[in-house]
């Protein structure tokens, strides 16, 4: 194995000495951002993966999500904590804001918006070929309690929030960079898209990728609208989705930044990224809230739920999205917006909470934000406590709106209800099932575990107990050889009475190192020293096994690449563009809309397998896990000074 370089770090006052892990997180931050690695954009940007041939949520690794600059951020935190310097941090949020919180001009009509009427309702559909779904304006909905306070706080009515995707390198060609509205292939810097709008069985390989700024001008008559949704006319309009755990997730980081800096004396420094933290965090209340602003609990037939008002409307807990648009006319436009009904375990993040509610640099300045965030907390633990199994790992979640049109659950789901809502073991999507892979385990409960570190709270730690015993029963380690985490789980049951099986496990570096993470948090606080030593177990040997040039990654061989060729329903009829050319009609595929993969270097594998060979093997380099890979490296040193 090659020598790798130890960085001598200087110990001052707030910043950790030199130490095996802490070395660990420069050799991997360098890595990270050295430009010759390709993990960021010509824009300073960071890319979903280095490589491009990559099908996941997003469906081309130059694309890139909100969850990969909030690790971003947090990864800039730790730098700052570590070495001293607490201005790239800044840079990440900069840049951050720069590109995926859309400018005001990318959302041009908020002043139209009515809060007595956030938005009109739309049935979510079962299949994609159930789409498009009526518009329903007869079904009441509730009022909006955010919008006034959030504009009197602020003085706007923009929205301060993540948009989930970018096409950073324009591959589509839509051309909606910061400002600008479709223009074009010829556009340069990342590019505002959106996928998967047609119900919990579209997977990425059905999605009909769309622009986030549909001025007709590609897909059909209607732009892609009427793929989506059924009116008597359509209008030019723009329209955002957050994803609410990446937002909370840089002002975790935030909150961590904001703790390190006061240590070393630096927090003027940061001082004004704090400040859009909590104004992110302000605008994130939006995920508390039902899709529709109706009423909490027992929510059963659309026209008899009626709408709520005040605080009714909010669960409290982190939603699988906030989304708001309206139109492009701003002479007389109009504007709505939504929260989700759905809420999953594996998108709460109580430190988060903990922050807004508690950190007096992240706090919001919305009138009701502090209060709202206190009973979000105090909501979340109890989900926790809700969902966990006897065996101790978290079920899925709960929903206000059964089949997203609040339909009449089975009886086995109304008997035991999370504040009226009911238990869904896979919330949002179901191909493949949302709550299978175990990367939400150590993802969700790493954040518990983050809150009980700081906070000693009695209710995080019986959570964690339970949690850690069976997370440690079933991690398999060869002392310096060799890890094996679960990877699949099986559910069964509805609460109380859920039960989990593992029914595969792997040596992904991603989960493992969440998953360490939380167990070291657990461990410092707790003084757990099994938990510690399989938090240093797995550290030490994913980075001395799976050492790449770029990073720490493990080969893998996706099981799902045959489903290149997976039809794509388009109805009948309807016929449409991309920017390139590729036509969108009944009977295309992923490949076909997406005809620009051929060129890919890594494509003449794929179609090896899609002519009847082997599935390809890959070495991926996501930004997510090799940050996380850096993060929990560091977090190892700083907790235990090793």
């Amino acid at each position: 194995m090659k020598a790798i370089q130890v960085f001598a770090l200087t110990c001052l006052a707030g910043i950790v000495s030199a130490g095996v892990y802490t070395d660990r997180f420069n050799i991997q931050y360098n890595k990270i951002k050295n430009r010759n690695n390709g993990y960021f954009s010509p824009e300073g940007v960071p890319y979903h993966s280095v490589e491009t041939l990559i099908v996941e949520a997003p469906d081309h690794g130059h694309e890139t999500t909100s969850e990969a600059f909030s690790y971003w951020v947090w990864m800039e935190a730790v730098h700052g904590k570590i070495n001293g310097d607490w201005q790239a941090f800044n840079n990440a949020w900069d840049i951050l804001e720069r590109y995926i919180i859309p400018v005001s001009a990318s959302q041009p009509t908020n002043n139209f918006y009515t809060p007595n009427h956030p938005a009109t309702f739309a049935e979510e559909k079962d299949q994609p070929n159930d789409y498009p779904s009526l518009i329903d304006s007869s079904v009441p909905v509730g009022e909006d309690p955010l919008h006034q306070e959030l504009q009197s706080a602020y003085g706007t009515s923009d929205v301060y929030g993540m948009h989930w995707l970018l096409d950073v390198d324009n591959v589509y060609g839509f051309g909606n960079t910061p400002g600008q509205c479709e223009a074009g292939p010829g556009a340069t810097g990342p590019s505002y898209i959106n996928t998967f709008q047609r119900g919990p069985m579209e997977s990425v390989w059905r999605t009909i990728p769309q622009s986030t700024c549909d001025s007709f001008k590609y897909g059909g008559q209607n732009g892609f609208l009427d793929l989506f949704t059924k009116d008597n006319n359509y209008a030019r309009q723009w329209k955002y989705t957050n994803a609410p755990d990446a937002d909370a997730r840089a002002i975790q980081a935030a909150f961590w930044a904001s703790k390190w800096a006061q240590e070393s004396g630096n927090l003027g420094t940061i001082s004004n990224t704090l400040s859009k933290a909590a104004k992110m965090g302000d605008y994130l209340r939006y995920s508390l809230f039902d899709k529709y602003f109706k009423q909490i609990g027992n929510c059963v037939n659309a026209h008899s739920c009626p709408g709520g008002y005040g605080k009714s409307s909010a669960h409290y807990l982190m939603a699988w999205y906030y989304a708001w648009g309206g139109s492009l006319d701003t002479s007389g436009g109009w504007a709505w917006r939504i929260g989700d009904s759905t809420a999953h375990f594996g998108y709460q993040n109580p430190l988060a909470a903990y922050a807004l509610a508690n950190e007096p640099t992240l706090k919001p300045k919305g009138a009701t934000a502090v209060s709202d965030w206190q009973t979000s907390l105090e909501r979340q633990l109890e989900f926790y406590e809700w969902l966990q199994t006897p065996e101790g790992a978290f079920a899925g979640g709960a929903t206000n709106s059964w089949n997203g049109r609040y339909d009449t659950p089975p009886a086995d789901v109304t008997a035991n209800t999370f504040h009226g809502m009911f238990y869904d073991w896979e919330p949002v999507y179901h191909d493949p099932p949302s709550n299978r892979w175990f990367g939400m385990q150590g993802w969700s409960v790493d954040r518990l575990a983050q809150y009980y570190y700081v906070s000693g709270d009695s209710k995080a730690k019986s959570l964690l107990d339970k949690w850690v015993t069976w997370v440690l029963a079933n991690i398999h380690i060869e002392p310096g050889k060799k890890y094996t985490l679960p990877e699949n789980l099986q559910w069964s049951g509805t609460p109380p009475n859920v039960h989990v099986e593992v029914t595969k496990t792997s040596s992904d570096v991603g989960t493992g190192a969440a998953t360490a993470r939380a167990l070291a948090y657990y461990a410092a606080k707790a003084n757990h020293q099994q938990a510690k030593e399989a938090a240093k177990e797995i550290l030490d040997i994913m980075w001395w096994a799976h050492q790449t040039d770029k990073g720490v990654s493990v080969p893998e061989t996706p099981d799902s690449y045959h489903q290149f060729k997976e039809p794509v329903y388009v109805p009948p009829g309807w016929t449409g563009r991309y920017p390139n050319g590729d036509v969108i009609e009944n009977g295309a595929t992923f490949i076909g809309i997406r005809s620009w993969y051929k060129n890919d270097p890594a494509w003449p594998a794929v179609q090896k397998h899609l002519d009847g060979g082997p599935a390809p093997t890959f070495t991926y380099h996501r930004f997510w896990a090799q940050a996380d890979i850096a993060i929990a490296q560091g977090t190892y040193g700083i907790l235990f000074n090793e």
